[in-house]
């Protein structure tokens, strides 16, 4: 077979669908499940200071819970939280990307040249043949730094021998330094991207540490809803038993005929609402389980069958809040979306660093000095790297685009990007001092209807009381006595629920001020300190 013939032959295979040849099948589930999944580092996962123990699930007990160990139990096992830390893990990989520039870079490589042709002498015009080979090898390392210099150190050496002259070898020792005058000229063009990066890394934490407090709330305020519904459950049964006891007690007086089958009814239909009642409120305590268990992922398999049993008093001496300021403040310096939006303000600042600077045109002066030497074998050419023999050269490129449309869009929109974002930190500032003072009178109404409602239901109590006082002496209808007891009932939820809705109103005042993790002791990520 020819030359050509095999140059044809490897010219159509090249051509051929090797992705479908079946070499290439590879087993890919069993490759993905190979691979180990990194760790995520430690600063990436919420953690509390001091933890409380909690309980181990033995599959047959209720379990058992405090506040806090709901709340740990959350930052062990919640799978969402498990999800979201890995975000500032893959993020803060890009750190090492751009960091990556101004690595040391080593290069080597070499080529072997072969030559068969004929040339005619110019003084005789006679035509010979020449055969030739040359070969060359070069390796070194270069270096990019942050200032826009390229520093390259390199040793080459080359070979070259032919029918025609004598071999001839030649050794180098090559030292080039190219400075950047204009664009990427600086520390501060060349650094941008790793700083926009490092921020990148500190905004993805502090997203984090959002989705962290938000679930911790939600746990609070799933954990109290919980107490809220298991304490309704109680007084609806009381309530249903009351008026059981009520109705029963109606009807003996019927049949004995002190009073009319009329009263019978309002009795009735007093203990059937009790048990409407109790139906919905055991619903809303089976829905508030399910949440809380979602949420703190007691079974490791992630079973919703477990009961729950609440060991935390609902009950707290509410105070009130007197320091507005103070905790405004807190949450201009705790808020991690204000935090994080002021990053992504400073990674814009950045931009217009780098799209300024890539409005210059290209100028970049460069040096390259070498020592050579010259002779018929490798040892005498290095030897000979002692001599006068050298190589210098010196000069410059430059390079502009006219025009230079794109570099203008892109530092166009950089500003207006930059202006975009510093309108939105301070309208985010203002939001947050609204959704402080909002947070701190939902707290103080919710904080002053605990004594309105407890006087409410010490009244109520009197009023069922002397209803059914009359009631026995006949001097009242049954009727009357329901309404009273149906009175007596709401307002009795009425003080459970406006000490759970100060409760909640507690957590959300606290996820307002951004301040969630630190009351729990939770440690994560940077704290921000200083003015805004």
């Amino acid at each position: 077979m020819t030359r050509t013939s095999i140059l044809l032959v490897l010219l159509a295979a090249g051509c051929a669908p090797v992705d479908r040849w079946g070499m290439f099948d590879l087993d890919w589930p069993q490759r993905l499940e190979d691979m180990e999944a990194a760790d995520v580092p430690l600063r990436f996962v919420p953690r509390q200071q001091d933890p409380p123990a909690h309980p181990a699930p033995d599959g047959v007990a209720a379990l058992q819970l405090s506040i806090e160990q709901a709340v740990l139990l959350a930052l062990l096992r919640n799978r969402d939280l498990a999800v979201e830390q890995l975000n500032p893990m893959i993020v803060g990989a890009l750190e090492g990307v751009e960091r990556g520039a101004f690595d040391p870079e080593l290069f080597a490589e070499g080529q072997i040249r072969r030559v068969v042709g004929s040339e005619t002498a110019r003084s005789t015009g006679e035509r010979f043949s020449v055969s030739a080979r040359d070969t060359a090898v070069a390796a070194g390392v270069r270096q990019r730094l942050p200032t826009g210099t390229t520093v390259e150190g390199s040793v080459a050496h080359e070979r070259s021998a032919s029918n025609r002259a004598p071999e001839q070898q030649e050794a180098r020792l090559g030292l080039t330094v190219t400075q950047s005058l204009l664009r990427g000229f600086g520390a501060a063009a060349n650094l941008a991207r790793i700083r926009q990066a490092e921020l990148d890394t500190v905004a993805s934490i502090y997203e984090l540490r959002g989705f962290t407090e938000a679930l911790v709330a939600d746990v609070e305020i799933a954990y109290w809803n919980f107490a809220l519904a298991k304490e309704s459950i109680a007084i609806f049964e009381r309530a249903l038993e009351v008026a059981r006891q009520q109705t029963a007690e109606i009807e003996e007086r019927i049949k004995v005929g002190v009073l009319p089958e009329i009263e019978a009814f309002a009795a009735r239909a007093e203990a059937a609402r009790r048990e409407q009642a109790l139906i919905d409120a055991r619903s809303a305590s089976e829905a508030w389980r399910l949440r809380l268990l979602r949420m703190i992922n007691s079974e490791p398999g992630g079973a919703l069958d477990r009961r729950l049993e609440t060991t935390s008093s609902t009950q707290i001496e509410p105070a009130p809040i007197e320091d507005v300021p103070d905790r405004v403040r807190l949450a201009e310096n705790l808020r991690a979306d204000l935090n994080e939006a002021r990053v992504r303000r400073d990674q814009q600042r950045l931009e217009t660093v780098v799209t300024r600077n890539g409005l210059l045109p290209r100028l970049d002066l460069f040096i390259a000095v070498g020592k050579t030497g010259f002779a018929e074998s490798f040892r005498e050419s290095v030897r000979e790297l002692d001599g006068d023999t050298y190589d210098l050269t010196a000069g410059f490129q430059f390079s502009h685009f006219l025009g230079n449309r794109a570099a203008e869009a892109r530092d166009h929109a950089a500003a207006a990007s930059r202006r975009r974002v510093e309108a939105a930190v301070d309208n985010l500032h203002q939001l947050v001092r609204l959704d402080v003072r909002l947070a701190i009178n939902e707290t103080e109404r919710a904080r002053r209807q605990i004594a309105a409602t407890r006087t409410t239901r010490e009244l109520q109590e009197k009023t069922y009381q002397a209803e059914k006082q009359r009631f026995d002496v006949g001097a009242s209808t049954s009727l009357l006595v329901s309404q009273a007891q149906r009175d007596l009932l709401e307002a009795q939820i009425a003080e459970v629920e406006a000490v759970v809705r100060y409760r909640l109103a507690r957590v959300r005042l606290h996820l307002a001020e951004g301040s969630v993790l630190e009351r729990r002791g939770i440690v994560l990520g940077p704290a921000r300190s200083g003015p805004p």
